[in-house]
């Protein structure tokens, strides 16, 4: 056990902060289309524009800066249309600044892993926490060559770093370069366009409250009227007063609809978002706005009716209730997903998964659910897993971040509480003491759900093994070894006292060296019996 790493403390993870919901734009005009395509493609262009001025100021842009950007936008749009271009503008630049701080760091990580292979001679064998050397000679050289290659990539990364050079492309990296393979996407140029320009189209704008309906720019009434304010250039096609322009469909909220309309007729901030889907030629409406985060339970509050150890694999939640003290209830449970196909299906596999779980818990009676803290940031490296293509791809697909974010937000609607808990040994101890014991010959009992009530008992405090080891002092004999008891040269000194049958007071049946299988049932009547009790002369008195 001196190699085990210390583990963290569960804690109870925080509620989410913003809320968003989306509906279909449903019976609109020929007009209503022309219009917010126009509207989209005037503001798209602003906002690339303006992306390119803030990738270009780098990490000397201030509010100074910004002002200037915004004065710039507002004659060709509006005021509130600006403020709303340069902050998504900003949050952009924010996240591509973040994502090559990671890129730089997994970088960094796969160069002090080759490098540390490859100073190790061929074929020698890694300990527990370090890999050990490279297999063939063969093996080596490629791994050399992929040095020099990270190294360079590597250079380059912190170079753009230190001057805050960032690779941002509006509409997406990925249907960028997709317009050089469309024969294997099965698209023509035309339909790619479609989409192309679709991306790059902004119409969101921020709420404001005290305004009419939480929303100055993208205005929604209660009974679901949906109106925009029309930017400058285009304010002839208004058909509404104040240069609004009104859309002929109107839309409702199903998901939280009773929620966001007390938010609107109390004119509080809601953000609103159109946007066009080119493959199903759909228009939606995505609203969001911001909630006080939920007052976190106290951990020992949210375990006193027990808890529900959920342990995530790549294709189900294998999960397990416990009661207060540790012990599992019932019969395991597996939530089965589907993680293959687009970001759509795999997102609502994830989200119908976790609503059958916390449906469960509900009905049990469970205010608490414990999961793994994981993160596979590090762990996803070629260079660290080497030839295991196949459990790279594993902790590859599994949605941690997606799930997290899902469990959380869902958790909290339904009051339940989510405590994280390290998720170091919890797999291997798991098996090691749980899984033989709960197999029985109509139930066979998973790894995973072995892992479940680890995860479990690891949220209440309780140690993961069935039973609490007793004191050094009663392991043996007083202290030590039994080197009194025997001599050193007998076989099986370290071993178990031998059983001796019968009570305390040494009346034992005559047949105690036969089976007790073979003994006469004393509960079996009119049956003749054999059994005689023997009385020492001498009581036992220890």
């Amino acid at each position: 056990m001196g190699g085990l790493r210390k583990l963290g403390a569960p804690f109870v993870t925080r509620g989410p902060s913003g809320v968003a919901v989306r509906t279909r734009l449903r019976q609109l005009t020929t007009t209503d289309v022309e219009v917010l395509r126009q509207v989209g493609a005037h503001l798209g262009s602003l906002a690339s524009r303006d992306l390119k001025a803030r990738c270009r100021d780098g990490l000397g842009h201030d509010a100074g800066a910004w002002a200037v950007r915004k004065r710039e936008l507002t004659p060709v749009s509006s005021a509130r249309w600006a403020g709303a271009i340069t902050k998504a503008t900003h949050d952009q630049w924010a996240l591509a600044r973040r994502g090559a701080h990671a890129y730089l760091q997994s970088l960094e990580a796969g160069v002090r892993t080759l490098r540390h292979r490859l100073s190790l001679p061929i074929g020698e064998k890694g300990s527990k926490h370090a890999p050990g050397g490279y297999r063939s000679r063969r093996e080596w050289h490629a791994k050399s060559r992929r040095l020099h290659v990270l190294e360079d990539r590597l250079a380059r990364a912190h170079a753009d770093w230190v001057a805050g050079r960032v690779c941002v492309v509006r509409g997406g990296k990925r249907l960028a370069r997709m317009r050089h393979h469309l024969t294997e996407a099965g698209l023509t140029e035309t339909a790619w366009r479609e989409r192309w320009e679709a991306k790059r189209w902004f119409l969101q704008a921020d709420g404001e409250s005290g305004k009419r309906f939480g929303n100055e720019t993208i205005r929604v009434s209660p009974e679901g009227e949906v109106s925009i304010r029309l930017p400058a250039p285009l304010a002839h096609l208004a058909n509404a007063a104040h240069g609004r322009y009104l859309l002929t469909g109107r839309i409702r909220f199903l998901y939280r609809g009773q929620e966001w309309g007390d938010r609107v007729a109390a004119h509080r901030a809601v953000a609103y978002r159109i946007h066009h889907d080119a493959m199903r030629g759909r228009w939606y409406v995505t609203a969001s706005w911001q909630k006080p985060v939920t007052r976190t339970m106290p951990l020992a509050a949210a375990l006193a009716e027990g808890v529900i150890g959920v342990d995530m694999n790549a294709d189900h939640l294998a999960a397990w209730r416990l009661d207060e003290h540790g012990n599992p209830i019932g019969n395991p449970r597996r939530f089965v997903y589907d993680l293959t196909g687009p970001a759509g299906h795999r997102d609502a596999q994830v989200r119908h998964a976790l609503t059958r779980l916390l449906h469960w818990a509900t009905t049990c009676g469970v205010k608490a659910i414990a999961v793994e803290d994981l993160d596979f940031t590090a762990a996803k490296t070629r260079e660290k897993h080497g030839a295991r293509r196949q459990f790279r791809q594993l902790i590859s697909g599994m949605p941690t971040a997606r799930l997290r974010a899902r469990l959380t937000s869902m958790a909290d609607q339904a009051g339940i509480t989510v405590i994280a808990v390290d998720p170091a040994y919890t797999s291997r101890w798991g098996t090691q003491h749980w899984q033989k014991p709960l197999t029985t010959s109509t139930r066979r009992t998973t790894r995973h759900d072995a892992a479940s009530i680890a995860i479990g008992r690891r949220a209440q405090g309780h140690p993961i093994r069935r039973r609490t080891a007793p004191p050094r002092t009663h392991q043996s004999d007083g202290r030590g070894h039994r080197t009194l008891q025997a001599d050193r040269q007998a076989l099986g000194r370290e071993g178990p006292r031998p059983r001796i049958p019968g009570p305390r007071t040494r009346s034992v049946p005559p047949d105690t060296a036969r089976k007790r299988a073979t003994r006469t049932p004393n509960t079996v009547r009119d049956v003749r019996s054999d059994q005689g009790w023997v009385q020492d002369s001498l009581l036992l008195t220890e």
